[in-house]
């Protein structure tokens, strides 16, 4: 900012290598580091014209964190750095009493907390029992007296609880503040927060340090933070906060719920007209909606810092298209701007009818993030992240958020605060997530002994229901009905953009007509995964002859329950074909082991239950049963082993397949079908299963008069399938990897299992991510890689895709891109950012 002629305190800036010179030297300053802080110290000293630990030209200064990527509230800052008892006296003689002594109190509480780990609620202690002695409630009521005994009574919490006297000497504070913030890239909440947001490969934090301005000096003074925009709407429009005569702890913090920037434009009229100028400047500079710390010092404005500011899903949406449509940037740059996780937002559902819980409201805060969220109350963070591990969604209620919070406020479906305004941390971070938030909600009051909370004048306990609407700041009794989110306005016309700059094809994973239908709505070129088990389940009949099926000593009886089910799987694949009218359907056989279809709970239960449902005796299903059971049944009788040992299986579902296929033909649709064969390993597989479909294809089509194409292809989800894939790609016209399985079985790991040591393995760094949800590109990725070039060496015309969750993974997409992949596809849900992430990779 001072580079582009804005005024900025003077400073200096100890890079990032230098914090990771510090961590890996044991945490010891690099050689010399300290004595070139110190000469750029006298720099900023000659500037100001003060000097550091001088009470008659008394120097304050800032130590702030700055990394390469914007971490709100994660690392720590100090501010009013070089008071003590002698410079504070010559602090009051030059600007104050007052404002001397509250700078004092207020450096001796952050540096505490900061540096020496005192808690903060041991001064917060002291500063509520004073207001309640002296009968005041705000902390600017306070008489400068008042003040100094405050600072005696905090000099008095160092010796209580670290038992030793606050540092005096200006120098050491500094050198001892520098190592907090080099710290604070290592605490708990910054590393949480890095993994939650999958931060990697910085070198560290940067450590800033400035001269100090005040913006509590009096009426003419105050503090602020704005976005250029409304971070949670996109609107071209100045949002922030102001707060007179304070710091800026006091507006981030959530201390005070501070003000909206119209008291600055009436009480500050010069300095606002020289703000406004100041944020057109720098969104041209940086070419993004910029987030701004700023300070008034007796009507001279101050720029504190400015980074690319967090805002919601439809905040970067709206942001992206108008930045295009006034010249700012191009549409390649926009589809940079907008991130997977904001498009996931707008995936997100909405309430469905917000006029019809009007008469439930209780209490109404600032919409400090937008969405909707229904869950149960909790007070603690690590009450909410132990709650969403069970399952449980959960609204995080407290007075502030901290950033100890974190990891609670990532596991909330929604934050509610009793104070703090539309910028403070829980807002931000909240905004930055997606994650609804109402904050400032001042008639929330929180018993957290006795973990109840008073709303309005409802007392509610911890697990009770509440919802939030984060658009409007409402807080409601009870579980409100959401309903899905649709793809409007800016967002059509910025998908618009997506999809002309990609090149990978993106398919959905859909089992019923209505996901196909969403799929398309949402944008997905054809199915890319139809799982045929999955439409077993749809009714009781359904689920009692696939029993039948699975319970059948001879073909014959087995047969008789595929005819049972044809039907049913008929007018399924008719319905999805219908739903993708002239896109590819590429339908997977039947893949799960059988057990998955047998009804849960106790044998002698399980036993009656089928006995009633395929009219055997109790004695032949327990035989029936023990011919069946498996050690490890994920690696056992499944997949094209189904087909291989029972045809008529492959011959109903490809029977099934071809007569919907003509049938919806004849109706006036186009139906592209793809037979997928799972679990080949061997060319020998695959080569009888395709000979069974197209037997049974040549019957239908002579049977029923008509003639269409279709592609049989196979899931490589075998290492070996990898390795011999040029050999299976004799007989496949299509490789479609199934990276679940394939994970699971590269790495040894059990999916069903995995949950027992995964979470140790990441928090130790033996992981960098879960293997299931990101694509392990070093070994997983290098057999997509492997089978992809050998497949296409055999068969050159080879189409290849991806079916796996891992299709909807922004960076595993990246991935599949490079590697040459023809197409993706994931859940309905995901479709719209696996588009935004093949777009990302085409304009990179």
């Amino acid at each position: 900012m001072a580079s582009i002629g804005l005024s900025v305190p003077p400073g200096l800036t100890v890079s990032t290598e230098a914090c990771q010179e510090y961590q890996e030297n044991g945490k010891k300053l690099p050689e010399g580091l300290w004595d070139e802080i110190l000469e750029g110290l006298k720099t900023i000293e000659k500037e100001m014209g003060a000097s550091l630990g001088d009470p008659s030209k008394p120097l304050l200064l800032s130590v702030r964190s700055g990394a390469a990527i914007s971490m709100p509230g994660m690392m720590d800052t100090v501010l009013n750095l070089g008071l003590n008892d002698e410079v504070v006296v010559g602090l009051a003689s030059k600007s104050g009493e007052r404002f001397a002594y509250d700078s004092y109190r207020r450096f001796l509480d952050m540096f505490g907390n900061v540096v020496m780990g005192i808690p903060h609620s041991l001064f917060e202690e002291q500063l509520e029992r004073l207001k309640a002695v002296k009968g005041v409630s705000l902390d600017t009521e306070l008489t400068s007296e008042d003040l100094k005994e405050l600072v005696t009574k905090y000099k008095r919490v160092y010796v209580d609880a670290k038992g030793q006297e606050f540092p005096s000497d200006p120098r050491n504070q500094l050198y001892a503040a520098v190592l907090a913030v080099f710290d604070s890239w290592d605490s708990t909440r910054a590393i949480k927060y890095r993994t939650i947001n999958r931060i990697s490969g910085l070198k560290g934090t940067a450590v800033n340090i400035q001269s100090m301005v005040f913006g509590n000096m009096g009426s003419t003074s105050g503090t602020g933070v704005l976005f250029t925009r409304n971070p949670s709407t996109g609107e071209k429009k100045l949002y922030g906060e102001f707060l007179i005569n304070a710091q800026g702890e006091d507006v981030v913090a959530g201390i005070r719920t501070p003000e909206d920037l119209d008291t600055m434009k009436n009480c500050m009229p010069d300095a606002y007209k020289e703000l406004v100028e100041n944020c057109e400047i720098l969104e041209r500079h940086y070419k993004d909606m910029m987030d701004i710390e700023f300070t008034v010092q007796e009507n001279r404005l101050w720029m504190l810092q400015c980074r690319s500011g967090k805002r919601t899903g439809k905040g970067a949406v709206k942001i992206a298209v108008d930045m295009v449509k006034e010249g700012l940037i191009d549409t390649s740059s926009a589809i940079k701007m907008v991130e997977a996780r904001h498009l996931d937002q707008l995936m997100h559902p909405q309430f469905e009818n917000p006029s019809a819980f009007k008469e439930k409201v209780i209490a109404t805060g600032l919409p400090a993030s937008p969405g909707a969220a229904v869950g149960q109350i909790v007070f603690r963070g690590d009450d909410a992240e132990a709650w969403h591990a069970q399952g449980k969604p959960v609204i995080l209620v407290r007075m502030e958020t901290s950033p100890e919070d974190v990891g609670g406020m990532h596991a909330a479906t929604g934050i509610l605060t009793a104070r703090g305004g539309m910028t403070s941390h829980a807002a931000v971070v909240a905004r930055g997530w997606g994650k609804c938030c109402v904050s400032g909600c001042s008639d929330v009051r929180i018993n957290e002994a006795e973990k109840t909370v008073a709303i309005g004048s409802q007392v509610l306990s911890e697990g009770d229901w509440i919802s939030l609407n984060g658009s409007t700041g409402e807080v409601i009794l009870g579980k409100q009905p959401l309903a899905p989110p649709t793809l409007t306005g800016d967002l059509e016309s910025f998908m618009h953009w997506v999809d002309e700059k990609r090149k990978l094809k993106v398919m959905a994973n859909a089992d019923t007509p209505d996901d196909a239908l969403t799929a398309r709505n949402n944008g997905a070129q054809g199915i890319g995964l139809c799982r045929t088990e999955h439409m077993f389940f749809a009714s009781d009949e359904r689920i009692k002859a696939v029993r039948k099926m699975i319970m059948a000593v001879t073909p014959e009886q087995r047969k008789e329950a595929l005819n049972q089910l044809l039907p049913y799987q008929r007018s399924d694949f008719e319905g999805i074909f219908r739903a993708m009218d002239g896109l590819p359907v590429t339908i997977r056989l039947l893949d799960p082991p059988l057990h998955e279809f047998l009804p849960e709970g106790d044998i002698d239960e399980i036993v009656v239950e089928l006995a009633s449902d395929t009219n055997m005796t109790e004695d032949e299903v327990f035989s029936r049963i023990e011919k069946l059971s498996e050690v490890n049944p994920m690696l056992g009788f499944r997949g094209c082993r189904l087909g291989i040992s029972y045809p008529e299986l492959t011959e109903m579902q490809s029977r099934a397949v071809f007569e919907a296929s003509i049938t919806v033909t004849r109706q006036g649709f186009q139906v592209f079908p793809e037979i997928m064969v799972p679990l080949v390993g061997t060319p020998q597989e695959l080569k009888h299963q395709v000979n069974v479909i197209r037997s049974v294809a040549e019957k239908v089509f002579a049977e029923m008069g008509s003639f269409l194409s279709y592609k049989i292809g196979t899931m490589i989800e075998i290492p070996r399938a990898a390795l011999v894939a040029d050999e299976i790609a004799d007989e496949a016209e299509f490789f479609s990897f199934g990276t679940n399985d394939l994970t699971q079985m590269t790495f040894g790991y059990s999916r069903d299992d995995v949950g027992k040591f995964l979470p140790i393995y990441l928090s130790n760094g033996v992981l960098q991510n879960d293997p299931f949800e990101v694509l392990d590109q070093r070994g997983v990725g290098q057999l997509i890689k492997i089978a992809t070039e050998r497949g296409r060496r055999a068969r050159p015309d080879l189409k290849v895709g991806i079916c796996g969750e891992h299709g909807g993974e922004p960076s595993s997409v990246a991935f599949f891109a490079e590697a040459g992949l023809d197409y993706v596809s994931c859940s309905p849900f995901r479709v719209p950012i696996a588009r935004l992430a093949a777009a990302q990779v085409a304009v990179s």
